[in-house]
């Protein structure tokens, strides 16, 4: 059973921000928030929801296609950065690796293990996208065929799937893959502006890491990214400063209303510079970044700690980048119980200080102790 903790701070609620307490429960809930203490005791201490970060590749020098146990080991290196639940993400690899590593994920989905960042499933991001657009994924693109995803989705939850939607067949598919419950994103494609608007009337959710891996926003040809900036209520996006100018994020946040934001990191993250594996590639960590040999971004070394402070750094207040990293994932998974403080949802809460360190997790209740990281 898990320990009752009581935590004093600013807290962020529903309501704004209280000065207050919050008391989690035995049973991993948060039991009571009281926002009415006197704002000069806790003012040195923000109290938020934990991050949910719904784009992990891998962490702590692990790839979540190496199967076996690894994504336990990417999400306890996740949940030290304050990601308290997560999806584990594939790449495009030949169907039977796909079907090992989805197989391995099952158990791990249902349990989480202690210490670790809750698996709330998959997020398939190969191998139905478009040969043409592959970024950093290895070169195994195929069309999706819904019977095989139906097999996928036996072995462990799909919560979400990128695909590109100019491949013959895939715009069918999104509607009885939505209809199923799985969240069809845009993602690694080379399709029109008039592809986008279709797939989203199909019912396609979202974009994945947007600008990225997909046809840019030209004045005659607005492309991908036009769809997604003129329609979109979410799309994620990457926050490292690397992958997307801050200009080009400011613009996307005054065009869609629920951009959240994600890590796309690689086993690299937590890690020194030096070699690692991204499903079948090899990639290299220098200066920040991870690329291909080529020189091709290849994911990322974020963790969601620093996605916050980057996100402030760049002019967002607190409330809001925090919104765009726990909230606006929770509700575009439907987690009503997730992604925020309330009595009754989970106690998945960070405490961070003045500087926007993190100082504590609570998993479930669990309380993780970070400060030293």
């Amino acid at each position: 059973m898990t320990k009752a903790h009581v935590l004093q701070g600013r807290i962020l609620t529903a309501d704004g921000w209280r000065d207050g307490r919050l008391e989690t429960g035995p049973g991993g809930r948060i039991a009571a928030l009281d926002g009415s203490l006197p704002g000069s005791r806790t003012a040195a201490r923000y109290i938020l929801p934990g991050f949910i970060d719904l784009h992990v590749h891998g962490g702590g020098g692990v790839d979540i296609m190496e199967g076996g146990l690894a994504a336990e080991s990417v999400a306890r290196l996740h949940a030290r950065h304050g990601t308290t639940s997560m999806l584990a993400t594939t790449m495009t690899a030949p169907m039977d690796e796909i079907e090992s590593v989805l197989a391995a994920l099952g158990p791990s989905c249902r349990q989480r293990a202690s210490g670790s960042a809750r698996l709330l499933g998959v997020h398939l991001e190969g191998p139905y996208i478009n040969p043409g657009k592959l970024g950093a994924q290895p070169d195994d693109a195929c069309q999706a065929v819904l019977s095989q995803i139906e097999t996928l989705g036996r072995l462990a939850p799909i919560a979400l799937l990128t695909l590109a939607p100019e491949i013959p067949g895939h715009m069918d598919i999104i509607r009885a893959l939505s209809d199923a419950g799985i969240r069809v994103q845009i993602g690694h494609t080379l399709g029109s502006y008039e592809d986008g608007v279709q797939a989203l009337q199909q019912g396609a959710a979202g974009f994945t890491h947007l600008f990225n891996a997909m046809t840019g926003l030209h004045h005659r040809e607005p492309g991908m990214v036009g769809a997604a900036l003129a329609h979109a209520e979410y799309a994620e996006l990457i926050p490292d400063l690397l992958h997307v100018h801050p200009g080009a994020i400011r613009t996307a946040l005054r065009a869609i209303p629920r951009l959240y934001c994600v890590t796309d990191s690689t086993a690299a993250a937590g890690m020194p510079d030096g070699e690692y594996k991204l499903g079948s590639h090899t990639v290299h960590k220098c200066m920040g970044g991870v690329r291909l040999a080529d020189g091709t971004l290849a994911g990322s070394t974020l963790t969601m700690d620093q996605a916050l402070r980057n996100l402030v750094s760049i002019g967002l207040p607190l409330a809001e980048a925090s919104h765009r990293l726990s909230l606006y994932p929770a509700d575009y998974l439907g987690h009503a119980d997730r992604g925020r403080l309330q009595t009754g949802a989970w106690a998945d809460v960070l405490v961070l200080d003045a500087e926007l360190n993190l100082l504590d997790v609570y998993l479930e209740g669990e309380h993780l102790v970070v400060s030293d990281v």
